[in-house]
């Protein structure tokens, strides 16, 4: 595998896999379980009580609920007493994980005087200038980013993320808080919604509202957090939620269809009804992965979020060799999953793929030039975490996580030009002018197409 390598204090990158590793299950009051039925209300509540059990959350209408008991035998207690559809023991699971990663450093980035838009073809790729002049920015639109923790303090995100209704579902952090120097939630949030202040990258969707929604901590977490985070993204601001527009959820693992006898069918099962839940009120944009896997033909295998209920699965593209002159942006990233089955649209996510360590020179704003490998520059370029109390750092990265925010972007355009828009609406209007690109029609690379940001806004 190509080596990948990551920027401290300036510009850098990361390729992030999505996989699924099986970790110890989630250790709290005892163990942590999922329970479904069609309903949740008092009946279950008396249920977990009498089975040993504590209610630490539960969403009525979506039936779902996260219990925690410390009783050995709590799982042969609970199906005994006929008042839950399903009962499984929570996993903790890598759903972002980096191949490899090396640190480079190059000179900090100085507020006020060098700006990267030169570098960010995926504004090009989807024509989100096009957007812009017609008057759209995302103003007034709110997208959760159910992710690690985002470092709100960046200069390209103060003022972007809202403090209050940003939660975390990983107990002992914050929302703002994470390990390492990259932070995936800040490059995704970055991609959506980075300011447009004259300093380092803009976002697609610039005037965008994030809500940072933590389920995952250096890139793992439980699934009773990401379907907690699904429901409190998804709820409104009056009935105490994030009060999201859109859901991006750039993460995922390869699941065995079924899950056999490990309980994994189960908490997958908990995990649709969540996402279908959400998906009545906010559209719900996630990533298909980084395995390389067709889909419609891997037998076994299921992804998840990405094919979970009415989720929309974006597929990744970039360009080889873009410091070289090469606009190939809608070309499929060598990494990405796809099949008809799985990916509906498909946006910029960048590559790695391009041959040989020879250097290229791309122009800064106002001057200057960076310098690195050519093929460091077919990455994504958003805002990252850095070391210590740095406000101005950022990375390249490859990965459909890079894409999925993409079309989050484009879908905040879209919604702040029809405010009242329904969820399937929004679908309809992504779909509807997004590039036809691969085969005619509905492609195993691209879905309905490659998402346009200006086609989304006026036509």
């Amino acid at each position: 595998m190509r080596r990948v390598c990551l920027f401290i204090l300036a510009i850098g990158l990361v390729v992030l896999g999505l996989a699924f590793h099986p970790l110890p299950a989630v250790a709290a009051a005892g163990k942590s379980y999922i329970l479904t039925v069609g309903q949740w209300g008092a009946k279950q509540d008396a249920a977990v009580f009498r089975s040993g059990g504590t209610v630490t959350f539960s969403h009525g209408k979506c039936g779902v609920a996260v219990v925690e008991s410390d009783a050995p035998d709590f799982l042969a207690l609970a199906l005994a007493q006929n008042a839950f559809t399903s009962v499984a023991e929570d996993r903790i699971v890598q759903w972002q994980s980096p191949v490899r990663e090396s640190d480079v450093i190059e000179a900090a980035v100085t507020p006020g005087d060098e700006t990267f838009v030169n570098l960010q073809w995926n504004i090009k790729a989807v024509e989100a200038e096009g957007a812009w002049a017609a008057g759209f920015t995302g103003l007034g639109v709110r997208v959760a980013v159910i992710d690690g923790g985002i470092y709100n303090t960046h200069v390209d995100l103060a003022g972007r993320v809202d403090v209050a209704a940003s939660r975390s579902f990983v107990p002992g952090f914050a929302y703002n808080q994470d390990t390492g120097t990259f932070w995936h939630a800040t490059h995704v949030a970055g991609i959506i919604a980075a300011n447009d202040n004259g300093i380092g990258t803009i976002g697609i969707a610039p005037e965008a509202t994030i809500i940072g929604v933590k389920a995952l901590h250096n890139g793992s977490g439980s699934f009773g957090a990401i379907i907690q985070a699904i429901l409190y993204a998804a709820t409104p601001l009056a009935e105490g939620g994030a009060g999201a527009d859109i859901i991006n959820m750039s993460l995922g693992a390869t699941l065995p269809r079924g899950g056999g006898n490990t309980g994994v069918g189960a908490l997958c099962g908990a995990l649709n009804k969540a996402v279908n839940y959400a998906g009545k009120y906010v559209l719900v944009v996630t990533s298909a992965g980084n395995d390389a896997l067709d889909l419609d033909h891997s037998g076994s295998l299921i992804k998840v979020p990405a094919m979970s209920g009415s989720a929309i699965a974006v597929s990744a593209t970039g360009p080889m060799g873009f410091a070289l002159g090469a606009t190939d942006f809608r070309r499929p990233a060598s990494y990405t999953n796809f099949g008809n089955s799985l990916v509906w649209l498909a946006a910029p996510g960048g590559d790695f793929a391009l041959q040989g360590d020879a250097i290229c020179a791309v122009p800064r704003v106002p001057s200057g030039f960076l310098v690195n490998y050519c093929w460091v520059f077919d990455m994504v370029l958003s805002c990252s975490r850095g070391a210590g109390a740095s406000t101005t750092s950022y990375s390249w990265a490859a990965g459909t996580s890079m894409a999925a925010p993409a079309v989050s972007a484009v879908a905040a355009l879209v919604r702040q030009k029809y405010p009242g828009l329904s969820v399937g609406a929004l679908k309809t209007c992504l779909a509807n002018t997004a590039d036809d690109e691969g085969s005619n029609g509905h492609d195993p690379y691209f879905g309905r197409g490659f998402v346009n940001a200006r086609r989304a806004v006026t036509e």
